[in-house]
């Protein structure tokens, strides 16, 4: 099983409108992160940085959810709220584990 953690960044003035989205997540947007093999998915906000950090039993299935209708359509609604590239994906950077107690 692998731990997998990342950063975002919201656009000032946009962390009430990303928590009510994620109150209100779509029931088929949990399926598809399911299908995806993503669980113990959790996004803490520091200032307008958010920590991402999910588990999976096989991180690279993980990679194929770009393509998901469903994920894209999650990802269009909200681009007005984060930081994003070219490609209409979130912007995001991968972080190092350095510490792990069970």
């Amino acid at each position: 099983m692998a731990r997998v953690g990342f950063v975002m960044r919201l656009k000032p003035g946009n962390e009430a409108i990303y928590r009510q989205k994620h109150d209100e997540i779509w029931p088929e947007m949990v399926s598809a992160l399911h299908h995806y093999g993503i669980r113990n998915y959790t996004i803490f906000l520091y200032g307008l940085t958010l920590f991402a950090y999910y588990e999976s039993d096989d991180p690279s299935r993980v990679t194929a959810q770009r393509d998901d209708p469903i994920i894209r359509r999650w990802w269009q609604m909200m681009q007005p709220y984060m930081d994003y590239n070219a490609d209409g994906t979130p912007w995001s950077e991968p972080i190092a584990e350095v510490f792990h107690l069970d």
